[in-house]
């Protein structure tokens, strides 16, 4: 295999990560939410909408790991796809 070097720093590749970001903008309560996990932050929104998107991207990586992938290797539309099938109605 090829030692690839990045053309910047003369490093190795750092290894790929990635995270999800919720932001919820309907807090009238005045309340500070903050949920955070190894590979996630769901900030602001009523208490409602914030546990709805936490609930949202808690199943999304259930279904991941059930699938034995990590968020660093579904594709985002794989991703889109589970954070659409896991969001409440």
């Amino acid at each position: 295999m090829e030692n690839r070097l990045n053309k910047h720093t003369a490093q190795p590749p750092t290894k790929k990560t990635a995270g999800i970001v919720g932001l919820g903008l309907d807090n009238e309560d005045g309340h500070k939410r903050l949920t955070r996990g190894e590979k996630f932050v769901i900030a602001g929104g009523s208490e409602e909408t914030h546990d709805r998107m936490t609930e949202t991207v808690v199943k999304t990586f259930e279904d991941l790991k059930r699938k034995g992938r990590e968020l660093e290797e579904a594709a985002p539309k794989e991703v889109a796809e589970l954070l659409a099938k896991n969001t409440p109605r």
